[in-house]
């Protein structure tokens, strides 16, 4: 049912959303006072030892002009700071800075409450609104967006049809069916490329004092384009506590527990992780292998409905308090497992669109192995082909799979580099490539 082409950009979808980070000119407009930024900048310095001014606002991500310089200001006038020197010709930002032994006793304070010395939070009203302007943008998907976005996949129009809908709703999809027709990378696609134009998310958010990381480069892939930057006037541009990403899509499997669906707290360091559907938010969260996590599928099925219904996410901070989080996520469960197995009829009802992602039509399997000895460079011969369905698929009863040309390919390529020839469809090649993949269950 699937093979792969080299896909699309995403940028030809979708303009730019509109949304961008506000510009800071001073203090007030990060939404923090001078205390905080000022600590945030003393364990900076603490963990660097002697640091330029530059190189304090590159790490905290936040002007020199109008808003370190005067945290550093304030700082030495708490003797906290010394200067230790210069570095000739970059101005006041090249000032060196190193901790006082007042200095010393404050940091290791401040460092009892919390040991984040990274880039500066983003207030939490502030990320709540940014993400709903964000949303606001999400694209509608058309029968010519998709067959144009996922040209690289062979779908049928049935299966574009079901999963555009399914995108349109913007809540949730439940896919099954058999291994290998390709359920993980219809879930790819449509995150990667259907879902929109990149967005903007806070390094960390500040609820009341405590921080929450959000961006992390794993799960997060960075634009890097001249456009990140947008000055609008000598010496003042966006905020840099924002950073410019691809609609995320983040792919979890067994290993997912409950518990990762809240906020993480390191208890050495003092500050939070965000969950998975928060880092998600704007694009899309993958539940791979739904049913063989450690927790029941009921539960985690619980754990969604609000989120589905209100678009709201209800976070718990280690002190007990409950924050609001906006939900601007597509939700994606998939399973080899029969869904009677699972779940019942009425939680299955709370899952907007169930897609069964079934075995391919014997001429979307030709495709596909076209598809496939073109990728890998293998001739493609009509005849190899039909002696490779003839013997081991109609007279073995065996149901054909999206992810078998690819897999075939591969054990073919080995064993013909193995025998110093050159890969190609001839039955001998066929047999043992056959042979060392499929295994009689």
């Amino acid at each position: 049912m699937i093979g792969r082409t080299p896909q699309p950009s995403s940028g030809a979808l979708q303009q730019q959303a509109p949304w961008m980070p506000p510009p800071i000119r001073n203090i007030e407009d990060t939404g923090l006072n001078q205390i905080v930024i000022s600590d945030l900048a003393l364990k900076v310095i603490y963990f660097g030892g002697v640091l330029t001014g530059t190189r304090i606002s590159e790490i905290v991500k936040l002007p020199w002009v109008g808003v370190l310089d005067s945290a550093l200001e304030f700082l030495k006038r708490e003797r906290l700071v010394e200067v230790k020197g210069t570095v000739g010709g970059v101005g006041e930002a090249g000032t060196q800075f190193q901790i006082t032994g007042a200095g010393l006793v404050k940091v290791k304070e401040l460092l009892e409450r919390s040991q984040y010395a990274g880039p500066a939070p983003v207030p939490l009203e502030r990320y709540i609104s940014a993400m709903k302007a964000q949303n606001r943008e999400r694209i509608t998907v058309t029968p010519e967006v998709m067959k144009r976005a996922l040209s690289h996949l062979v779908i049928s129009e049935k299966m574009y049809s079901k999963i555009g809908a399914a995108v349109n709703s913007g809540k949730s999809m439940f896919l099954y069916g058999a291994p290998g027709n390709g359920k993980t990378s219809i879930s790819e696609a449509v995150g990667r490329v259907v879902l929109g134009s990149d967005i903007w998310i806070p390094y960390a958010v500040d609820v009341d004092g405590q921080i929450i990381r959000v961006f992390d480069n794993i799960n997060h892939e960075v634009v890097e384009s001249a456009e990140a930057e947008v000055p609008t006037r000598v010496g003042v541009k966006r905020d840099p506590r924002w950073v410019r990403i691809r609609r995320p899509v983040i792919i979890v499997g067994g290993e997912l527990t409950l518990a990762g669906l809240d906020l993480i707290y390191d208890p050495i360091n003092k500050f939070y992780e965000a969950p998975y559907q928060m880092k998600s938010n704007g694009g899309m969260f993958l539940i791979d292998d739904f049913g063989r996590q450690q927790v029941r599928p009921r539960d985690l099925l619980n754990r969604w409905i609000v989120p589905l219904e209100k678009g709201i996410d209800y976070l718990t901070l280690a002190t007990g308090r409950k924050i609001e989080i906006p939900f601007n996520v597509l939700i994606v469960f998939s399973t080899n497992i029969n869904p009677a197995d699972l779940v019942d009829e009425a939680f299955l009802r709370r899952i907007r669109h169930k897609i069964e992602v079934g075995d391919p039509s014997p001429q979307e399997f030709v495709e596909i192995f076209k598809r496939a000895c073109q990728a890998k460079r293998v001739p493609y011969d009509e005849n190899g082909l039909r002696y490779l369905i003839q013997e081991w698929y109609l007279k073995k009863e065996r149901p054909f799979r999206s992810v078998h040309p690819r897999d075939i390919l591969d054990q073919l390529i080995d064993i013909a580099r193995y025998l110093n020839r050159p890969p190609a469809l001839q039955p001998d090649l066929i047999d043992m490539a056959c042979e060392s993949y499929f295994v009689q269950l």
